[in-house]
């Protein structure tokens, strides 16, 4: 990537203040793109992919990596916590495709939060009896409230919530090294030229694909970033780096030490993995499960509260959502909407309703991004800020990429 610096250096003002650095804005990344997925996700992919897990969740970091670089671009090129509405606005001066997008962004993090929501509350109701509604609407209103206390005190927290998830997937591969299971043939051995395999391969890469989905979000914490032009770009490649190390590692693990036919149909696969490898009781496991839950939930209202006042600062929305509070340095009413949404969201509908086509929304968006990029650059459209610079093919194989599985969900067996 090149740092392209205009005449005029001007970062646009912003009432949000500037208090994340590098290692919080991969904390946060990590943090909403590790979430619930992996430790839900591992056994459909195993069902599909079977001892080729590992090559789904590498075709899956390889895609992503393309639409990556993109909004890595774009999100210095226009710092604003609109973030996609943003592109899209300055890529085609169309207000009405801008709010349309944003409008996207915003039902996909609210109902992102609200399956998660549900899905914690389960994991939480095997140790509290006590009714999901009840369970579910306790998760809202305590991590609404904290992410109404401030940007640093949700990060910090959503951080804190990060190293016992992840810590939670590096016991899993110490333990599986420590205890010898032999997980080298599922990383190394390519998997047969053959239509059947491959075709399973794919499909589990496109499930697989909704459990990096959250590095994106650091665009949309853009303002309340220090130095945005370097941190967001490094945040980004970081995140996206240490999550594909952790997923294909976990993965080779999983289908090397639990046969794949018993992961895809287990509700808690990795605590069987665990199991597996440490000899502990799956409840320890469970417990990692719910922080993970919980972390998510938290990184998603704050990000899609950001997208809420970044819409209300261009107009998209009604002025108020904007507004920051001057204590607290957060947009409370934007975020009291979003919690809201989630909790109306998570009572009314089920999980597989809610979880339904999430990952065909997100994609539809990157596909949106990767062409706003495209269509700038093409158009020699500038900006008035420092900005790094990737290659036009990137972009190009970002849409392409984002196309082609799109629509493997819709031929995929």
């Amino acid at each position: 990537m090149d740092l392209v610096v205009p005449q005029t250096d001007i970062v646009p003002p912003s009432g949000l203040r500037r208090r994340l650095g590098l290692p919080l804005l991969v904390l946060y990344g990590t943090g909403v793109t590790v979430g619930a997925g992996i430790y839900v996700l591992i056994g459909a992919v195993a069902g599909h992919a079977g001892s080729y897990s590992a090559f789904a969740f590498a075709l899956a970091a390889f895609v992503m990596a393309f639409t990556a670089a993109s909004y890595a671009e774009l999100a210095t090129r226009y710092p604003v916590s609109a973030g996609e509405a943003a592109y899209v606005r300055a890529a085609f001066k169309s207000r009405l495709l801008s709010t349309a997008t944003g409008a996207l962004r915003l039902a996909t993090g609210i109902i992102a939060a609200a399956a998660v929501t549900l899905g914690g509350a389960g994991y939480i109701r095997q140790l509290i009896d006590l009714p999901t509604p009840l369970i579910a609407m306790a998760i809202v209103v305590a991590l609404g409230v904290v992410a109404s206390w401030g940007i640093l005190e949700s990060v910090m927290l959503a951080g804190l919530l990060t190293l016992i998830e992840t810590g939670g997937l590096v016991w899993i591969v110490v333990s599986a090294v420590y205890s010898g299971v032999s997980f080298a043939p599922a990383l190394l051995t390519p998997p047969p030229l053959e239509l059947g395999a491959l075709s399973g391969i794919t499909f589990a890469g496109l499930l697989a694909f909704f459990a990096f989905v959250g590095f994106e979000d650091l665009a949309n914490v853009v303002e309340e970033a220090k130095n945005p032009q370097r941190n967001i770009p490094r945040a980004m490649a970081l995140t996206l780096l240490i999550t594909a190390v952790l997923y294909v590692l976990i993965a080779a693990i999983a289908v090397s030490a639990v046969p794949p036919g018993v992961l895809s149909t287990s509700p808690a696969p990795l605590s069987l993995v665990f199991n597996a490898v440490a000899g502990i009781s799956p409840a320890t496991f469970s417990t990692i499960a719910v922080v993970s839950t919980l972390n998510t939930v938290l990184a998603q209202m704050t990000m899609t509260a950001r997208v809420v006042y970044g819409m209300a600062e261009q107009g998209d929305l009604p002025r108020i959502a904007g507004r920051v509070h001057p204590r607290t340095g957060t947009p409370l009413i934007a975020t009291g909407l979003v919690m809201l949404a989630v909790a109306v969201l998570a009572l009314a509908f089920p999980l597989e309703r809610l979880a339904e086509g999430t990952s065909l929304v997100t994609l539809t968006i990157f596909a949106i991004v990767n062409l706003c990029l495209l269509r700038i650059r093409i158009r020699h459209i500038g900006s008035e800020v420092a900005h790094v610079r990737v290659p036009l093919w990137i972009p190009a194989l970002g849409l392409v990429t984002c196309v082609l599985m799109i629509v493997s969900a819709f031929v995929a067996p």
